[in-house]
Formats: structure tokens, sequence, C-alpha cells
């Protein structure tokens, strides 16, 4: 059986979107604006799904 991660990163941002890791910490920045988080907490690929609009099964693809 295979585990799915719960968790996003920059890196992962960035090669879902092609844009740089720079615009990839913002947009986390912003995901954890939005969602009234700390600066050391995750945001969950549940959270980015729901902010770039991207559905869960295809950001899959990108994590395995």
């Amino acid at each position: 059986m295979q585990t799915k991660r719960c968790v996003i990163y920059a890196k992962d941002i960035q090669r879902i979107t092609g844009r740089s890791v720079r615009y990839s910490h913002e947009v986390i920045r912003k995901i954890r604006h939005l969602t009234e988080k700390s600066k050391g907490q995750y945001v969950t690929v549940a959270e980015f799904s729901a902010f770039s609009g991207i559905s869960e099964s295809e950001l899959s693809a990108y994590l395995n």
C-alpha cells in the first residue's frame, strides 16, 4: 500500500505551476494567511487545492 502525503511544499508548487521558488513561497504565505496559520505550520494538499482550484486527484500525480 502506498501512502500519500498530506503536506505540500514550495518545491511541489514550483513543479505544478512552473513558476519560481519565490512565487511558490508567496503562495504558501497567502494560504497560511487565509487559513490563519502561523509561520511554522504546514499547508495541506487540500488547502492548496482549494486555493488554486486544482483538484486533489490531479495534484496527486505530481506528489507521488
